[in-house]
């Protein structure tokens, strides 16, 4: 039976923690560095790297499909509506893999970087440190219309929450878990204005948005229109206490019905959640850990091994 000793790359084909010790020990270490480097420029880059780990990991698995860059005959994933233009924080991992090729060319995945760097935003801005398994290897396919079918809208509905994160294996109390990562950022006012003017159709507010923050969004997020549209530019911060802070501070905006997101204030829709939400708002420490892990958990959808895919030179084009 093969022995993999620890921190050097197997053939298993599955990931390992420290899994560049062998051909790039100093891997970790740079992505920390340029994610410092960003974050000490603009804080809200943390919130975006967290996003596009997500966003990377729910569309063909994590193997950096993201931050391929559309070409003149195909529309990439980071060019789809839902992506552009939220998405941000592609300049920090090419800032990274840059530094990578120059130290250990051909090493370290793009998907590996983004994993590396999602982990790094959280735990500089007051969330856990947590061991990331590396070995994920670049897909070469990225493809604008799989975004919209495979990300959670923030209309959606508990059920349909639910269900698109156990498509992805995971389990409901691991979506709010991970629901926590709002905590942290900004969310564009069209990603919620339906809550503040036309709610279901209705031609009126959501009726559970808080009646004292509903005046306050809508100073922030004018209505453009009769039919409640506005402008596509606006952006408020998820959760304005301690907008940049990795905290609990999150569950206890669900619990005051102050979330933004109609799928955010879901959570509050079933018994199991909303006990979840609660017990997470009066205890955040477990939640931290319990929010490393579920990362991890993550950090594994169908992601590319071994032989699969490539390890790209430049993260927004294959080789």
């Amino acid at each position: 039976m093969a022995i993999v000793c620890a921190g050097f790359p197997a053939n298993d084909g599955s990931l390992h923690p420290n899994f560049y010790a062998a051909t790039c020990p100093q891997a970790e270490t740079i992505v920390r560095q340029e994610v410092t480097r960003a974050l000490y420029t603009n804080i809200g880059f943390a919130a975006g790297l967290v996003r596009m780990h997500f966003h990377d990991c729910f569309v063909r698995g994590c193997d950096g499909s993201v931050l391929l860059e559309s070409t003149s005959d195909n529309v990439a994933e980071r060019d789809s509506p839902i992506n552009n233009p939220s998405l941000r924080g592609f300049e920090v991992i090419d800032a990274a893999k840059a530094r990578l090729e120059a130290a250990c060319p051909g090493v370290v995945s793009c998907a590996d970087v983004l994993a590396y760097a999602a982990r790094d935003g959280v735990a500089l801005t007051g969330g856990p440190r947590y061991d990331v398994p590396g070995g994920r290897r670049d897909g070469t396919a990225s493809l604008e219309p799989e975004v919209a079918d495979n990300i959670p809208a923030p209309t959606f509905t508990l059920d349909q929450l639910t269900q698109s994160f156990a498509a992805k294996g995971l389990t409901q109390e691991e979506m709010v878990t991970l629901s926590g990562a709002h905590t942290v950022g900004r969310a564009h006012c069209t990603s919620f204005s339906d809550r503040l003017y036309n709610f279901s159709a209705t031609g009126a507010a959501d009726p559970s948005v808080d009646p004292a923050l509903l005046p306050q969004l809508r100073r922030a997020c004018p209505a453009a229109g009769p039919d409640g549209a506005v402008d596509a530019g606006l952006v408020v911060p998820m959760e304005p206490r301690t907008p940049n802070g990795f905290d609990a501070l999150y569950y206890w905006a669900v619990l005051r019905n102050r979330a933004l997101f109609t799928s955010d204030q879901a959570l509050l829709s079933s018994p199991p959640t909303a006990a979840q939400v609660r017990q997470t708002a009066y205890g955040g420490y477990p939640w931290k850990l319990k929010f490393a892990a579920a990362m991890v958990k993550m950090g594994q959808i169908e992601v590319l091994t071994g032989g699969s895919g490539e390890i790209r030179t430049k993260c927004s084009a294959v080789n």
